[in-house]
């Protein structure tokens, strides 16, 4: 089997040692790829540093049709990816498909975004002082980008950091997750294909053990992070006079008020808590049915969850696959176990096979079992029952996270109530809290993390207003 190379400063390199990356549903080989040595990091990152100012002159033309060209490189490539998406990451291919055409979404978006992406002017001479005046106001970028990617996405959570720092003429690094490098390399080699200057992005698949030295450096301004809780904040708390991001976990609940059409809350709820076996920080992890509609709702939820295709994430039947390895699906089981020595009562699963975890749904889980009050990043939902829309909404919020909540019900007054009181960074009504869009701002509050993504946020993000004031010009 031939050894990926990995990107450094723009070009094909290889290091003295090599990983291999294998299958979580088979154990089979996928791939291999070479691992940067430090003298390669080092040049990597030095190369993001020399190219800065070049970057963030770059012509707009230039950096928009760098990103058209990489989405239609994508939407070219997009069965062999979507394939190696499986392969990797364990991802059934009906989901990877889906991935693929995000990523290709967001490199398009990305390149509308840059052509828009220009500076404002505001009057000044709004008192006697400042006549004549006016200030011209754009946003430069901090320079280059660290980007820490997580094993759930391996190709359009990678698009969501390398898209909008090309945008705004930023170099990137990217550190991908370990168990999930190869699309990222691909995206590499697409990148390699644009005429952006060499320098302006690497791509270097390296341990977790070594990211710290990268976090640290102070030639990498931002950091940009997506993963647990716990690694985030540390990388924060290492590098407070950095601009971080971070974009965290959830344990992500939907609400089922009376007025909801239950048969479209139970379908919703009972795939969307399980694809991507249930490895989504805004995956449907609590369920919060108002009484009266509560045994009604049950009695459709269960036989959906008992309906999906748990399998081969090869077939193309198959929308529950393998969690990304058999550490992670041992975790979740135990997790489980612990509830139900609690007292919580399993209703559909909870079994385990290998890395595959079977659909659970558990019921009168106690409040601090880790199923209830941790992420579970598995395909375990909670059931909990509310008297009143006062209480549904207070259980969202009884979460140390915030990322998004969803809420079934007909009524606008309790849309917009939901939008002031539940305390996350997105609502969405009428469907699970899975539904993201990759143009719209995404990110959360409290343990959720810091900052947004979503192009234009993104870009804002990795960017500051820098303002020229002109004097002495007739208004």
């Amino acid at each position: 089997m031939d050894v990926r190379t990995f990107w450094l400063a723009g070009r094909a390199a290889t290091g003295d040692t090599e990983l291999t990356v294998t299958n979580p549903h088979d154990g089979r080989e996928v791939g291999r790829h070479s691992v940067p040595t430090d003298a390669q990091v080092e040049e990597a990152i030095a190369a993001a540093q020399a190219v800065a100012k070049e970057a963030a002159a770059l012509p707009v033309h230039v950096r928009a049709e760098a990103l058209a060209h990489v989405s239609r490189r994508l939407a070219e490539r997009a069965d062999e990816i979507a394939h190696l998406i499986t392969a990797e990451n364990g991802k059934p291919i009906l989901w990877a498909r889906g991935e693929v055409g995000r990523a290709v979404a967001t490199f398009r978006f990305a390149a509308e975004e840059t052509r828009r992406w220009s500076g404002g002017v505001q009057r000044l001479d709004t008192e006697p002082a400042a006549a004549g005046r006016l200030a011209y106001v754009s946003r430069v970028p901090y320079g280059p980008v660290l980007a820490i990617t997580p094993f759930n996405f391996p190709l359009n959570l990678v698009a969501h950091k390398v898209a909008p720092a090309i945008a705004v003429g930023a170099p990137v690094v990217v550190k991908p997750a370990p168990a999930t490098p190869l699309s990222s390399l691909v995206l590499g080699e697409i990148l390699a294909e644009t005429d952006l200057p060499a320098g302006m992005f690497s791509v270097l698949p390296i341990e977790n053990d070594r990211a710290s030295a990268l976090v640290q450096d102070p030639r990498l301004p931002v950091v940009s992070f997506t993963g647990s809780a716990p690694v985030g904040y540390a990388i924060a708390d290492q590098v407070p006079r950095k601009h971080v991001t971070l974009e965290l976990g959830g344990n992500a609940a939907a609400v089922v008020l009376a007025d909801a059409d239950l048969d479209w809350a139970a379908q919703r709820i009972a795939l969307y808590s399980n694809y991507q076996a249930g490895q989504s920080c805004i995956a449907v992890q609590r369920v919060i049915v108002e009484r009266p509609v509560y045994d009604a709702f049950v009695e459709r939820l269960l036989p959906a969850v008992s309906g999906l295709v748990t399998g081969d994430p090869a077939d193309e039947k198959t929308q529950v696959g393998p969690l990304v390895s058999e550490a992670a699906a041992e975790r979740v089981e135990q997790w489980v176990k612990e509830a139900v020595e609690a007292g919580a009562r399993i209703l559909a699963g909870g079994t385990r096979e290998g890395a595959t975890f079977a659909p659970t749904v558990l019921s009168e889980v106690p409040h601090g079992a880790k199923v209830a009050c941790e992420e579970v990043f598995g395909p375990v939902m909670i059931l909990q029952p509310a008297a009143s829309i006062d209480e549904a909404y207070a259980l969202v919020n009884d979460s140390a996270y915030g990322l998004q909540a969803g809420v079934f019900t007909r009524s606008l007054d309790a849309a917009f109530r939901a939008n002031r009181e539940l305390e996350v960074g997105g609502v969405i009504i009428g469907d699970v809290p899975s539904y993201r869009a990759d143009q719209m701002p995404y990110g959360g509050v409290k343990d959720s993390g810091i900052g947004r993504e979503g192009l234009h946020s993104a870009m804002e993000d990795f960017t500051y207003e820098k303002v020229m004031v002109l004097t002495g010009l007739t208004l």
